[in-house]
């Protein structure tokens, strides 16, 4: 797959920094405007970062990094979570960055904690004003790489009673965004003592959580 020259330097800029320190990448949590939570679920990435350097082998800076929608430092990650519970807005700006990262090479997977549904599809059109966010099926890879899920997503919380569904924007044939929606992956990744969630729905989230990322790093092999 192709990457621009730009979004190849970056990667390798941030890869010696890495290597500097010992690690192979850093992921990073989207801030966003608009008033949503984009804080939330503080120990997640934490926790999904530890369970993939221990059971998938790899190599992941312990803490995520912070990087804003319209930021240039966007670039230096190759995988960036999104989450929250409420509004979303980006601007023109922040939409032209956002589509230049995810086109080159980039990877969004955006968890709905709740409650931000409505206004991710809206401002993810202005990004892919071409493209529909579309469920994946059952036999996707992204439910098949180190964990297998013959059903999809795993239901972690229950909100509206809907089933927990796995939507994609696919850009010229890659899988440039993946939606989890109605399962809310990010509140299985916090520590146990946060949502008191079983530890069998615990680790379907962490491993679910493992899955996307693989998959999302298998777009640079």
């Amino acid at each position: 797959m192709k990457r621009s020259l730009l979004f190849l330097y970056l990667i390798l800029f941030c890869g010696v920094l890495a290597a500097q320190q010992k690690y192979s990448f850093k992921i990073a949590k989207l801030k966003y405007n608009g008033g949503g939570d984009w804080y939330a679920n503080k120990t997640s990435l934490p926790n999904l970062i530890r369970f993939c350097n221990q059971n998938l082998n790899m190599n992941i800076a312990p803490e995520e990094g912070v990087v804003e929608v319209g930021s240039p430092e966007l670039f230096t990650y190759p995988f960036v979570h999104m989450t929250g519970h409420g509004n979303v807005v980006f601007s023109d700006a922040e939409v032209q960055n956002l589509r230049s990262y995810l086109i080159s090479g980039g990877f969004l997977h955006i968890d709905d904690n709740y409650g931000m549904d409505q206004y991710i599809r809206k401002e993810m059109k202005k990004v892919f004003p071409e493209c529909e966010f579309v469920e994946l099926p059952f036999d996707h890879p992204i439910y098949s790489q180190k964990y297998t899920f013959k059903n999809g997503l795993p239901k972690i919380h229950e909100h509206d009673n809907k089933p927990p569904q796995g939507f994609g924007i696919i850009h010229k044939g890659r899988l440039v965004c993946f939606y989890s929606y109605e399962t809310d992956l990010g509140n299985g990744w916090e520590d146990a003592e946060v949502h008191n969630d079983p530890e069998n729905k615990r680790q379907e989230a962490l491993k679910m959580g493992a899955n996307i990322l693989a998959y999302a790093l298998t777009q640079y092999l």
